[in-house]
């Protein structure tokens, strides 16, 4: 962890987590924890903290520990796309909002708290079936891994981002950078990145790998109110910085697109139309029913992070209702 946590820590609803090195965790018949870095009480301790909370299914989880975010993984996204919905409403300053839907299979889901050593805390939403893991995964060592797959997360510096598809996009490698997944990324910006602009930095280091998955472009925003998207446009990186009280995403190309153009999207039309008339400045309420009136019938949950306040706010197919979360932030 970049600071330390109090005793309540990032264990929101469920235990604190701890930071001790040692033996690392050994395979299991339930599978192989690549990314554990873990000792062997650790590793038992946030497989304990497991807890299954609505119908989705929809497990909570606390990573007590350290892991390998660069670790090899089996199981990554089908070539299918997301399609999603995201906006950051950053028109109260004070309480810069990202907000999202994850569109998507009906696939288990898990709400994960991490605090790394040496790297930032963070509460993030994984897609567990792309671990190999089931609806039933009590006592699955793969889910050791789940750090390496956050779909959207904020962490303790109140840096969000988020993925959706976009068909048309292309990433070329460039030379000597090291490659890693189209979701994969997301792990390496929580990590390490406090800002917009430092998460930018984050994606300029590395080349991103599509062939096992849908291309994508990504939204960011932090507590400072800066945004921007990142697409990847014949093949290069493109970043475009927020210039105004919001900024969206959907599932087509935004970068160097005009307005008028991205309007004709029915979601981004929607959105752009209610950010429009309240200025940038929504609540966490606001914000879940902005998300509502562009569900669609396989969205699988939306999310609400605030980016100054630590708060998370969660809706989920499973019909349990909303769920609140408080991230400490540095």
């Amino acid at each position: 962890m970049r600071r330390t946590l109090l005793a309540t820590g990032l264990a929101l609803l469920l235990a604190g987590t701890g930071c001790a090195a040692g033996e690392r965790t050994p395979p299991s018949s339930t599978g192989t924890p690549n990314a554990s870095r873990q000792d062997a009480d650790q590793a038992e301790r946030t497989l304990a903290s497991l807890r299954k909370v609505d119908d989705l299914p929809l497990y909570e989880m606390t990573y007590v520990g350290d892991y390998d975010p660069m670790a090899g993984i089996s199981g990554s996204p089908e070539a299918s796309p997301f399609g999603c919905s995201l906006f950051a409403a950053l028109g109260d300053r004070s309480r810069p909002l990202f907000a999202r839907n994850f569109d998507w299979d009906p696939n288990p889901a898990l709400v994960l708290r991490t605090d790394p050593p040496d790297a930032y805390a963070s509460v993030s939403l994984v897609d567990i079936s792309y671990l190999g893991v089931g609806d039933d995964p009590a006592g699955d060592r793969r889910l050791l891994n789940a750090p390496l797959l956050p779909f959207d997360g904020m962490n303790e510096r109140g840096l969000a981002v988020g993925l959706a598809a976009d068909d048309g996009a292309t990433a070329r490698p460039v030379p000597g950078r090291p490659t890693v997944g189209s979701v994969r990324i997301l792990r390496l910006v929580l990590d390490e990145a406090a800002t917009v602009d430092e998460a930018i930095g984050v994606f300029e280091r590395y080349n991103l790998d599509f062939d096992g998955g849908p291309p994508l472009h990504y939204l960011l925003a932090d507590a400072t109110g800066a945004s921007a998207v990142v697409e990847f446009v014949d093949g290069a990186m493109r970043a475009e910085k927020g210039r105004g009280t919001w900024q969206a995403l959907t599932n087509v190309p935004a970068v160097g697109v005009a307005d008028r153009d991205l309007r004709r999207d029915h979601r981004y039309g929607l959105l752009a139309e209610a950010l429009d008339q309240a200025g940038g400045a929504v609540d966490a309420p606001s914000a879940l029913r902005l998300l509502n009136s562009v569900r669609q019938a396989h969205t699988r949950w939306s999310v609400v992070y605030g980016l100054t306040t630590g708060e998370v706010r969660l809706v989920t197919a499973g019909g349990a209702g909303e769920r609140a979360y408080r991230l400490p932030m540095g």
